[in-house]
């Protein structure tokens, strides 16, 4: 651990100077409560912490409206069927987050009369909820005191004590410095206002420290390198996988199947392919044969752990029986409704581009 010093002082200050600046500058953001104006409601801090994990602001924002416009509480997300949540969920990616999100919601609605609990312990026992999430429910929705690290607040955590362990092994001590940081009071608004720091001033690249609050008190900022931390370790080489998607059409209609239940993108309306995944290339074999034409461009998608380069190939199917595949004939006029993955959203562009329609 670095040596640096903790006066009550100094500590001190950092939660009183960022409170202020916070009860000025909050982002005003769906899911939130003004400073002042009380307590976020917990299915609004729960739904929101969920879709953003990995997920900008931005981007959440009108899936938030949409789910609560649609689904006010966790009894109504609890009856919802499953396929609708997931459609609802498309294009929001990590969709292991959607599923959990539908337990979580039946747990909740089953075992705690609908409503969350208002501990971290309990919290962490709720499907998808990790320690980060409980601490930010339980800090924001609740007003227990809890240490909140997401991404934003390790990068300025990180600056704040110039801490030169890299990442991921520096993720205890940023905790340790987050908690000493933390106030016993308004650890939610302390919470937020972190995260808003970082996801504004204290950026990845050209911070604007002549505007930040916590300039007097920000090592990096003393030492004139606050871009130099968090300090990261070479990123390994993202693997390049192959795989094929197959357009079946039949006059405005094309046909979809669901995916498995679990692993990739599980339970979801999708097109066949020839069974790439994380860990291999696809088999370049189509679901049954038939004249297939390949169609340019390919697709280039990026996963978490992996990218993928996926080909069109496309198939004119007769009226009369159905393919020898399970699934459904879709109107490719309404495909909007179907929840597809934005991958396969790009590969339906591919093939409707090609002329087959």
């Amino acid at each position: 651990m670095p040596n640096v010093q903790h006066s009550d002082q100094k500590t001190g200050d950092i939660a009183a100077l960022l409170l202020a600046h916070y009860d000025v500058h909050a982002r005003d953001l769906p899911w939130r409560k003004r400073p002042g104006q009380g307590r976020a409601d917990p299915y609004h801090v729960w739904l929101s912490e969920i879709m953003l994990q990995q997920t900008t602001v931005m981007a959440v924002i009108p899936y938030f409206a949409r789910f609560t416009d649609r689904w006010t509480n966790f009894a109504e997300l609890a009856a919802c069927e499953d396929a609708d949540l997931m459609a609802a969920w498309a294009g929001l990616g990590y969709y292991a987050r959607a599923r959990n999100l539908l337990k979580c919601a039946r747990t909740v609605v089953e075992e705690h009369d609908g409503r969350l609990p208002d501990s971290e312990d309990a919290l962490k026992k709720l499907p998808g909820i990790g320690p980060y999430t409980a601490a930010a429910i339980a800090s924001i929705a609740f007003g227990r005191r809890a240490v909140v690290v997401d991404a934003n607040i390790e990068r300025v955590v990180s600056r704040l004590f110039a801490i030169s362990t890299p990442l991921p092994q520096a993720k205890p001590e940023i905790a340790a410095h987050m908690d000493i940081i933390t106030p016993e009071e308004n650890s939610g608004d302390f919470a937020q206002a972190m995260m808003d720091l970082g996801a504004g001033i204290c950026s990845v690249k050209a911070p604007a420290c002549v505007q930040c609050p916590l300039q007097s008190v920000c090592e990096a900022y003393r030492d004139g390198n606050p871009e130099a931390y968090p300090v990261k370790l070479p990123k390994k080489a993202r693997p390049v996988r192959t795989g094929t998607a197959f357009w079946i059409q039949r006059g405005d209609d094309v046909w979809l199947v669901r995916r498995k239940d679990s692993g990739m993108l599980a339970a979801m309306r999708a097109l066949p392919d020839d069974g790439w995944n994380a860990k291999s290339d696809g088999n370049m074999c189509p679901p049954f044969p038939a004249k297939w034409e390949q169609r340019s461009p390919a697709i280039s998608h990026i996963f978490s752990h992996f990218s993928l380069e996926m080909e069109v190939a496309v198939t004119a199917w007769p009226d009369g029986p159905n393919p020898p595949i399970e699934g459904e004939w879709w109107d490719v006029n309404s495909l909007d409704k179907a929840g597809l993955p934005t991958l396969f959203i790009k590969a339906t562009k591919v093939a409707l581009a090609s002329g087959e329609r």
